[in-house]
């Protein structure tokens, strides 16, 4: 079990590295108007893992985590990410179907339940209708790269051990 952790740890961070070199690249790609609409609907202008930092920084009465990129702001980005890396290395063999797609379901899951139930819940995004479209499909195609890659570690340290 233990190892299985270990896997699931590193598994999301690569997983997490891979998702943000699609989703940048996209990103560089977005038109200007569609960039600063998703600004606009930001909390405070920032991105849902440097919104989190902020709330937490708040909430011990302190003023960091102003800028971004930050370290709290990296550091809960990457733990978005290995969480359900652990989850999913833990679950895969008592639940094969989750699995499908070789983690792209997983990745998709995440996506809606991460980035629009949950983050907005916590009021750490604005209104999901708010943003654009090209933001919506950005998220999407990211967390797939997350699951697939998730995975694709998973299968490589399995072989490896």
């Amino acid at each position: 079990m233990r190892g299985q952790l270990v896997k699931g740890a590193v598994a999301g961070v690569v997983g997490t590295w891979l998702m943000d070199v699609a989703a940048w690249t996209l990103y560089r790609q977005a038109s200007a108007e569609t960039l600063r609409e998703e600004d606009r609907t930001r909390i405070d202008g920032k991105d849902t893992a440097h919104a989190a930092a902020r709330h937490l920084a708040r909430a011990v009465g302190s003023d960091a985590a102003q800028e971004e990129p930050n370290a709290g702001g990296i550091f809960i980005h990457y733990q978005l990410g290995i969480a359900p890396g652990v989850a999913y290395a833990t679950l895969r063999e008592r639940f094969p179907w989750i699995t499908a797609g070789k983690g792209a379901l997983w990745g998709a899951t995440l996506y809606v339940t991460n980035d629009l139930v949950a983050a907005r819940l916590l009021r750490l995004t604005g209104p999901q209708r708010d943003y654009p479209w090209q933001t919506h499909v950005r998220g999407l195609i990211g967390h797939v790269v997350l699951g697939v890659g998730t995975h694709l570690t998973l299968e490589a340290l399995d072989d490896a051990t």
